[in-house]
């Protein structure tokens, strides 16, 4: 068990085969059972649901964005409020980014120097500047039980001199955040391992990072286009480098192929606007992949969603009712947000029961055959679960 004030991580169950783990992880607000994926809450809410409604759904933690949360609603007034989790009524726990990816994806200039990032103001074009200081100062305003560091940000398939820069940078960033953290009692704040594409700069990275007294760990800069081929590469050479004994946080992974794949090498912790986003646009998560209820092929079709879910969703409507409703209502966006989260939750339910009953190879090989009725399966996901000893069946 690894311990500190704001957060224990207690290790229940380990899958013989795999690099998979399931754990207990106690932090402040809940006790959250990992592997776990948190869905994005960018100003402190999913689209189109109340908290009570994720509660419902057994959804213990949840992400929020720094960038957004320090625009609307401020730091200031979050601060008055006694933090996010009670200016939202949300009494489970919350992770919240640094802000440094908005930073860059997001906004036109953005400038990055060894003070940190600056970039144009989006309400009024006004300069402004985010440092490895700031964003802690926000952090801890909003009060997240798991708080980021600000890191150099580049894109997964940047190569060159770049990315080296980046990663050292973000490890001297990683120093001023624990700095400036005031709150270690009750807020655990994780270090992101960089290095892009490149094995030894990740190595590098990790090796480095785990020298500093810190609770958890992320692995950043993935899962932004990069070839699988290489994706899972960096991820299974980061958690090799990293404590066995702490949580690992694999940040925006969120499809479910990646996820049972990426706990088999060893993350714990995944968060994506996948499964929020895809309802906007219609789209419904199942053990099969998606159905696209905007198709004519859902029109007469008065069966539910998934007849193997539990959401109030599929309990009370047809896919002939939504296929009527979706990205027409604002209604459908919320009936569809309930039942692609609840299907992310089920899954990793399913893969902690099968870590815990040491039959994670197993469910690994049903999974990806439902996913796949043909057997094609990506030559990247054979080739991840070949490296940890997992062999899909072909046939």
């Amino acid at each position: 068990m690894a311990g500190s004030r704001a957060l224990s991580f207690k290790i229940i169950a380990e899958c013989s085969t795999t690099k998979a783990r399931a754990s207990h992880m106690s932090l402040p607000h809940q006790v959250v059972d990992t592997p776990v994926f948190m869905p994005v809450g960018t100003q402190g809410t999913l689209k189109g649901l109340v908290p009570e409604q994720l509660e419902e759904i057994g959804c213990q933690i949840i992400l929020g964005n720094t960038y957004h949360l320090g625009n609307r609603p401020g730091p200031d007034l979050l601060e008055k409020a006694n933090g996010l989790h009670s200016f939202m009524n949300w009494n489970r726990a919350l992770l919240t980014d640094s802000g440094g990816f908005q930073m860059v994806s997001l906004l036109k200039l953005a400038q990055i120097t060894e003070e940190g990032v600056k970039f144009q103001s989006p309400h009024d074009g006004t300069e402004m500047l985010l440092t490895p200081e700031r964003s802690i100062e926000i952090q801890n305003s909003i009060g997240a039980d798991i708080i980021m560091q600000l890191d150099d940000v580049v894109h997964s398939t940047t190569t060159g001199p770049r990315v080296e820069e980046a990663m050292y940078r973000s490890i001297r960033w990683l120093d001023r955040c624990l700095e400036a953290h005031k709150r270690s009692h009750d807020q655990n704040l994780f270090p992101i391992v960089q290095g892009g594409l490149n094995p030894e700069l990740r190595k590098i990275c990790a090796i480095e990072m785990t020298k500093r007294d810190v609770p958890g760990f992320a692995i950043g800069g993935l899962s932004g286009g990069e070839e699988k081929s290489h994706f899972w590469r960096m991820v299974t050479l980061s958690t090799d480098h990293l404590p066995r004994d702490k949580p690992i946080y694999l940040m925006g992974v969120g499809f479910a192929v990646d996820l049972v794949v990426c706990v088999a090498l060893g993350c714990d912790m995944f968060d994506c606007v996948f499964p929020t986003r895809t309802a906007r646009f219609g789209s419904a998560l199942v053990p099969t992949g998606q159905l696209h209820l905007k198709n004519k092929e859902f029109s007469c079709d008065f069966g539910p969603i998934d007849d193997t879910c539990p959401c109030s969703t599929c309990k009370t409507f047809t896919r002939a009712y939504m296929h009527t409703i979706v990205t027409v209502q604002s209604t459908s966006c919320s009936l569809l947000t309930i039942h692609n989260v609840t299907y992310q939750l089920r899954l990793m339910r399913s893969i902690q029961e099968s870590i815990i009953a040491n039959r994670f190879p197993q469910f690994i090989q049903k999974f990806m055959e439902t996913m796949y009725a043909d057997r094609q399966y990506p030559q990247w996901a054979v080739e991840a679960l070949q490296s940890v000893n997992v062999t899909l069946c072909l046939r």
